[in-house]
């Protein structure tokens, strides 16, 4: 393992009877960065956490954390690591200090130390007024943020965190990006599964796209971006009556392109900068008024819908059943 990765996988392969649920996947993340991890509902996602978290056995490959086996060293990864799921695993009668206290209390520390990075955490998680608020009485943002908390508690060098975002508003996701990046100017190693492309295209140095339990692409947002043509046209008309008419128009004159509906507005991967006089002007002799004309960089969007022909909110329910139910035991 090169001493720049914090974590690298090989053949990493996951089997629940009959179903694959991860299939020989390869992956590498640098020390003091952030791999994001994409992919849809049932992707394989929380199955490939648990295995490099300890919690979980692979059916076959390897993976080293911190530079040590999981299966044969699980003990020692676990000393280092911390894991946040998918939802709150706080205790809701606790307070938000007595939580944090606990955690490190399960983790060796004396009382007093303990007690005072429940205090530094919350400060931190500006979660101090709310310290001797029972958890049940908490924001779903805030609850977030005490479960982030609590995952840090034993000051972890590599951090899991398995869709930490879902179910937040928008503001409170902002929130946990400010302090996912904090952690990661520090130095903390962040492996970030996610289904939205948002957040990827935000938080993540590289980006691994996983579909059925296979990594389908790997590389940064611009790379990722740049394979699937760079640029992406985007045509809003001014009567959204006319959609059908330019699309049909961009497709006539352009059959080599695939033009998609979306909220209100025509979307096509294009390569050639020469295409947008020839359609403005096409659009113009139609007499079709437009609110939006732009040429920009292709979206992790369109990256993913490209690669899977499908959005990352498909879900696969029988897989992702099999990842939840899986409690086998770290050794």
């Amino acid at each position: 393992m090169s001493q720049d990765n914090a974590i690298e996988t090989e053949g990493l392969t996951k089997h629940f009877g009959d179903l694959v649920a991860l299939d020989h996947v390869d992956l590498t993340a640098r020390a003091g960065t952030v791999l994001g991890v994409l992919g849809p509902n049932g992707a394989g996602k929380t199955t490939m956490v648990r295995m490099l978290a300890t919690l979980s056995q692979p059916t076959a490959g390897t993976a080293r954390v911190g530079g040590y086996d999981i299966v044969k060293d699980g003990a020692k990864v676990r000393t280092f690591i911390g894991l946040t799921g998918q939802f709150a695993g706080v205790d809701e009668l606790l307070t938000g200090e007595e939580n944090l206290r606990f955690i490190g209390r399960l983790l060796g520390m004396p009382t007093r130390d303990a007690k005072a990075r429940a205090r530094e955490l919350l400060a931190q998680f500006n979660l101090s007024d709310a310290a001797e608020k029972p958890a049940k009485a908490y924001s779903g943002g805030m609850r977030r943020r005490l479960d982030l908390a609590a995952s840090l508690v034993g000051r972890p060098r590599i951090l899991f965190l398995d869709e930490p975002t879902t179910g937040l508003d928008p503001r409170a996701r902002g929130e946990l990006w400010g302090l996912v990046r904090g952690l990661v100017a520090d130095g903390t190693t962040v492996l970030l599964t996610t289904q939205y492309l948002e957040e990827a295209d935000q938080l993540a140095h590289e980006i691994a796209v996983i579909d059925h339990g296979k990594v389908i692409a790997t590389g940064t947002p611009t790379q990722l971006k740049a394979k699937i043509g760079g640029q992406s046209l985007r045509i809003q008309p001014e009567d959204h009556a006319q959609l059908d008419t330019v699309r049909e128009l961009v497709a006539a004159r352009y059959p080599e392109l695939e033009p998609a509906v979306e909220a209100g507005a025509i979307t096509v991967g294009v390569n050639d900068d020469g295409i947008m006089p020839a359609l403005a002007a096409d659009l113009r002799d139609r007499g079709i008024a437009l609110t939006e004309f732009h040429l920009g960089l292709s979206s992790l969007d369109e990256v993913f819908l490209t690669l899977t022909g499908r959005r990352t909110e498909t879900e696969d329910p029988e897989a992702e059943s099999a990842a939840q139910t899986d409690q086998e035991p770290a050794k």
